[in-house]
This record gives structure tokens, C-alpha cells and sequence, in this order.
């Protein structure tokens, strides 16, 4: 630069000087140098000594540096290599920590699944869809992005669906299993209404024992003794009392007990779910799948089987809808039921009336009734209303009495028949008792006379007078259990009775008197029992006033005709007397040869005219005993 010395220097005329200046500058610091040097040249050769002595340890560190160095690098290869192989585990491990972790979410879902599958193989539709559910909204969000899982979602619906069809399938075959065995069912409600019953009666009966007047039954126990071998009802009246009696020993199941409501509680919960989904209604489904087909009718009774359990259990499908009625929550409703159940009520009443009406036998007709007021009182104890049934049986037993007409017609007829129309001989004591034991006859002459003695009446006295009670215990059969007043089965015992005596028996009686070979001592002993059956009418009031505790003396009261039967009996038979007696007085006239050309009468009576005599006289002594 311009102002640098050097530069005035080169551009003057004092360089000569100026390097002048420079070496005497040089060897000035040269002397100073050497000074210095010789000042320091101790401790310099010193120095050199200590440094050749550390170049000397240098090389050895050196050549100790390098032999540890190859020993290091020998050392080193493993080293390199475990380290290697630890990485490689390093990897290896947070590649298997990864998968686990990876499996940990998906194989909650795996088991769901199977868990699902597994669940709708053993039918268990309910936690099916739970797990479905569970699996949708819980595990599958974790593990979307796999594609296994996509195709999951996408089987949802359709797995979704296919638990709907497969519990309505099952409960279809629910319903179908009930429609099946629907009768046992029935049977078993029936069963224990029957047992109710009977326990009702056991306690209604426990206070009036001891009392005054005997009950229905003991009349009916007593009378069963009394006419142990004439009666036509003994036999066949007890049959469906003696089973049911033997029944009652065991513990009958309740009808829900034979029932596996499960199928429908699952359809019900799986159709809870899914209409909040869906919208879809399990009542329409529910009513869908039991159509009004089931309802059936009662067995035919026009070939004359004994009706039993099976044709009515197959109507009582009701226990089973009342049970899920009030076991569950909009699956069925009251309006519903009640629908089906006026529909199966016309139906059972159509058939019912049309079957007993081709019933003749009234056992079977009883029987009937039975069931039909057992089929109600348990239908009744459900809650539905049976009053047309009752309103139906009153109507059968005015058939009921009709049957039983034609019934006690055949039994008076075969007694009137086989009877000898003779007094009843008895040669002791326990004789006469069984006799005055079954008609109510009281003779204190009669008590008085010896062994061997007669009664004044024939056998048919007391045989008619039993089958009199007979056909009143046969009556009361069928009022019972039927809810009827004292006074309704009072009424209804002795209309049915003033029928028997005013229609039934006195035919029967009428055809006895009118028949071609009877003879005058058959009709005189005719007249002899009418007199007695007369006043033993009496008895067959206070019999009636005892089994139905109605006093005679209540308004309304229904008064026994039968009275009027015996009188009429009698003074047919007295007709049929003087008939006989002046035609068998006609025939011996004309019978009689007379000599009608004799020039003086004869010294005795004709042959004929002592033969009638003869005859009037045995006859008249016949007639001594009339009353």
C-alpha cells in the first residue's frame, strides 16, 4: 500500500541501506539467538536425552498398542458377532413382541367368533346374539384394518339374520311340540283342578261333619250299601271318581312344568334386541305362528266311547298362552287371547251339542259333563270365562234326564217282568230287616207275627222305590259342581223325578195292567203295591228335602206327583178287574149247555153255574185283601 514503509523503501534509493540494516539486524538477533542457546543448551541437551528416552518408551507403548490392537481385533470378531446375533435377537424379539401384541387384540375376536359359531350350533340363539353384539361394538373396532375382521363385519348381518330365522324356528317347532302335546298338557291342568276341587269339597265338607242331617255324598255312600245289587248306576257312576281318587295320591306336576317356555323367552329376547334395531315386532311374529287352526273340537260321542281327557287337553293350548302372558311383555296381549278363546269356546259348544245329542247312554253323558265342567273350572281358574259352558250344561241335562228316562223305562220294565206278583215271604230276622231297610213299610201286626211270614206288597215295592232313590242319586250326579243354588238343584231333582213317576213309571205300570195274559191275582197285588208306593211318596220327599237341604215349605217348591201316578195305576188296575171278571163270567155262561126243552127243572144247579160260583167265591176270597 502507499503508506507502507516497504514500499517507500523499493521506491527510493535506500535499499542498499535498508538491507544494510536488515542483516546487521539479523546477526544482532543471531548473537541473541546464541547467547539464549548457550544460556539453554544444558538444559536443551537435556531435553534431547529425555526425549530419546520417551521415543524409546513411545515405540515400546507403540509396538504394546498395537499388539493389544491385534489382540482387540481378535478379540473383537466374536465380540462383533455376538453383538451381531443380539441384534438380530433384538430384532427378532420386538418383531414376536409386535405379533403378540397384534394377536392379543385378535385373538379375543377369534374366540368371539368361535364362541359365536359354537353358540348357534348348540341352539343358544339369546347369548348368540349377545356375543354377536358384544364382538360388533367391543372388539372388532381394535382390529379393523385386517382383513379377516372386514369380512366379519361383513357376515354380521347375515349371522345377524340367521339367529332371527333360527329362533323363530324353534319357536315354531315350540308351538308345533305344543300342539302335539297339547292333551297331556290339559290333561295335567285338568288334573290338578280336579285335586283343587276335591280339597275345596274335603274343607267345605269338614264342618258339617257330626251334623244332623247327612250330606250328599254320605246319602250317596248309604244308598250304594242299601242297593248294593240292584242298582244300574253302582257300577258305572264311580268309574271316573274311583280313577281320579287314585290319582289324587300322587303329586300331579304343574301344567308350566311339563312346558320348556325357553324356546319362546329366547325368541322373545332375540326380538327385544332386534327391534330396537330393526323395528321388527316379535308380537306380530309371535301371533303369526299360532294361527286359530289349532283350536279342535271334542271328541265324537256318537258311537258311544267314553269320553276322556284328550279331545278338551287339546283346547287348553289357553294355559300355555296365559302363562306366556303373564310371564312376558308384549309377546301376546288380552285381547288377543280373548279373541281365540270366543272362537274355541263356539267352536267346543257347536261340537259339543251336536256329539251329546247322539249320546243315549246318560253314564257316558255324565261322564260328558265331567269333563266339561272340569275343562271349565280350569279354564275358569286361568281367567277365562266359562259361563256359555255352564249355560250348555244346563242344556244337556234336560238330555241328561231324557236318557235317563229311557234308562230307569228298561230297568222298571225288566222289574215289573220278573216280579211274581206274590207277597214277599221272609223266614228271619235279618230278611225282614234288609226289606223294611230298602222300602220304608212299618206294621206293628205284621212285626208281631211268627217267622215265617209275608209282607203284603210283592218284590217290586221295594225294588221301584230303590231305583226311585236311584234315579234321584242319578240326578244329583249331574248337579254337582255345576254352581247351582239348593233350591235350582232341588227343582231340577223333582221335575226330573215327577217325569220318571208320571210318565216313565206309570207307562210302565199301564202296559203291566193292559197286558193280554194278566191274570185277576197279578192285578189285585198291583192294586196291593200301588197302595204302598203311594204311601211311601212321603219318604221320597223327605229324601229329597235331605239330600238338598230344601225344606218342602219354600216358595217355589216343586211338589212329587207321584201320588197321582199310584192312584191312576190303581184304578186302571180295578178297571181292568171288572173287565176281566165279567168277561170270564160271560165266557162260563156261554159255555153253559142248557135243556131248554126239560119237562121239570132238576134237583141241583147246572155243572156250569157251580163251576162259576166256584170260581166267584176263590176270586172274592183273592179280593179280602184290598184294601
Amino acid at each position: 500500500c502507499s503508506g507502507c514503509p516497504c514500499r517507500s523503501v523499493y521506491d527510493g534509493e535506500e535499499h542498499g541501506r535498508f538491507m544494510e540494516k536488515l542483516e546487521a539486524r539479523i546477526r544482532n538477533h543471531d548473537r541473541e539467538i546464541e547467547k539464549m542457546c548457550n544460556f539453554h543448551y544444558q538444559g536443551f541437551v537435556d531435553s534431547i536425552t529425555e526425549l530419546l528416552k520417551v521415543r524409546g518408551e513411545a515405540q515400546k507403548l507403540k509396538n504394546q498398542v498395537t499388539d493389544t490392537n491385534r489382540k482387540l481385533q481378535n478379540e473383537g470378531k466374536e465380540l462383533i458377532l455376538a453383538m451381531e446375533e443380539l441384534r438380530q435377537c433384538r430384532l427378532q424379539q420386538r418383531n414376536i413382541s409386535a405379533t403378540v401384541d397384534k394377536l392379543t387384540l385378535c385373538l379375543p375376536v377369534l374366540e368371539m367368533y368361535s364362541k359365536l359359531r359354537e353358540q348357534m350350533k348348540s341352539k343358544r340363539h339369546y347369548p348368540a346374539l349377545k356375543t354377536l353384539e358384544h364382538l360388533e361394538h367391543t372388539f372388532l373396532p381394535q382390529v379393523s384394518h385386517y382383513r379377516f375382521c372386514k369380512v366379519m363385519v361383513d357376515n354380521i348381518p347375515r349371522l345377524r339374520e340367521e339367529i332371527k330365522e333360527l329362533s323363530m324356528s324353534d319357536l315354531k317347532d315350540f308351538l308345533e311340540s305344543i300342539r302335539k302335546h297339547s292333551d297331556k298338557i290339559g290333561e295335567t291342568a285338568m288334573k290338578q283342578a280336579q285335586q283343587q276341587r276335591n280339597l275345596d269339597n274335603i274343607v267345605s265338607q269338614q264342618p258339617r261333619i257330626g251334623g244332623g242331617k247327612k250330606s250328599k255324598k254320605e246319602f250317596s255312600a248309604s244308598s250304594e250299601l242299601e242297593v248294593k245289587n240292584t242298582s244300574p248306576m253302582s257300577e258305572q257312576d264311580s268309574g271316573i271318581l274311583d280313577v281320579e281318587d287314585e290319582d289324587e295320591e300322587e303329586e300331579v306336576p304343574g301344567a308350566q312344568d311339563l312346558v320348556d317356555f325357553s324356546p319362546v323367552y329366547r325368541c322373545l329376547h332375540i326380538y327385544s334386541v332386534l327391534v330396537s334395531e330393526s323395528g321388527f315386532s316379535c308380537s306380530g311374529e309371535f301371533h303369526g305362528s299360532t294361527p286359530p287352526s289349532f283350536i279342535r273340537a271334542c271328541p265324537s260321542l256318537g258311537e258311544e266311547k267314553n269320553p276322556d281327557m284328550d279331545g278338551f287337553g287339546e283346547n287348553l293350548f289357553f294355559v300355555v298362552e296365559d302363562h306366556i302372558l303373564h310371564t312376558t311383555q308384549g309377546l301376546v296381549n288380552r285381547a288377543y287371547i280373548d279373541e281365540l278363546w270366543e272362537m274355541a269356546l263356539s267352536k267346543t259348544i257347536a261340537a259339543l251339542r251336536t256329539h251329546s245329542s247322539y249320546c243315549s247312554d246318560p253314564s257316558l253323558v255324565l261322564d260328558l259333563k265331567n269333563l266339561i265342567v272340569l275343562f271349565a273350572d280350569t279354564l275358569q281358574g286361568y281367567g277365562f270365562p266359562v259361563n256359555q259352558l255352564f249355560d250348555m250344561l244346563l242344556e244337556i241335562q234336560d238330555q241328561y234326564s231324557e236318557t235317563l228316562l229311557k234308562k230307569w223305562a228298561g230297568v222298571f220294565r225288566n222289574i215289573l217282568d220278573s216280579d211274581n206278583y206274590s207277597p214277599i215271604p221272609v223266614s228271619n230276622e235279618e230278611v225282614y230287616r234288609k226289606i223294611v231297610g230298602q222300602f220304608p213299610f212299618q206294621d206293628a201286626e205284621l212285626e208281631k207275627q211268627p217267622f215265617p211270614k209275608k209282607f203284603p206288597f210283592s218284590e217290586f215295592v221295594p225294588k221301584v222305590y230303590s231305583q226311585i232313590k236311584e234315579f234321584i242319586y242319578a240326578c244329583l250326579k249331574f248337579s254337582e259342581d255345576l254352581h247351582l243354588s239348593s233350591t235350582e238343584v232341588d227343582d231340577m231333582i223333582r221335575k226330573s223325578t215327577n217325569l220318571l213317576l208320571t210318565r216313565t213309571l206309570s207307562n210302565c205300570l199301564q202296559n203291566v195292567i193292559k197286558r193280554k195274559n194278566v191274570g185277576l191275582t197279578e192285578l189285585v197285588q198291583i192294586i196291593i203295591n200301588t197302595t204302598h208306593l203311594e204311601k211311601s211318596c212321603k219318604f221320597l220327599e223327605e229324601f229329597i228335602t235331605n239330600i238338598t237341604n230344601v225344606l218342602p215349605e219354600t216358595v217355589h217348591t216343586t211338589k212329587l206327583y207321584g201320588t197321582t201316578t199310584f192312584k191312576d195305576a190303581r184304578h186302571a188296575a180295578e178297571e181292568e178287574i171288572y173287565t176281566n171278571l165279567n168277561q170270564k163270567i160271560d165266557q162260563f155262561l156261554q159255555l153253559a149247555d142248557y135243556d131248554w126243552m126239560a119237562p121239570e127243572p132238576g134237583s141241583r144247579a147246572s155243572e156250569y153255574l157251580v163251576d162259576l160260583i166256584g170260581f166267584l167265591r176263590s176270586t172274592f176270597a183273592v179280593f179280602t185283601h184290598l184294601p
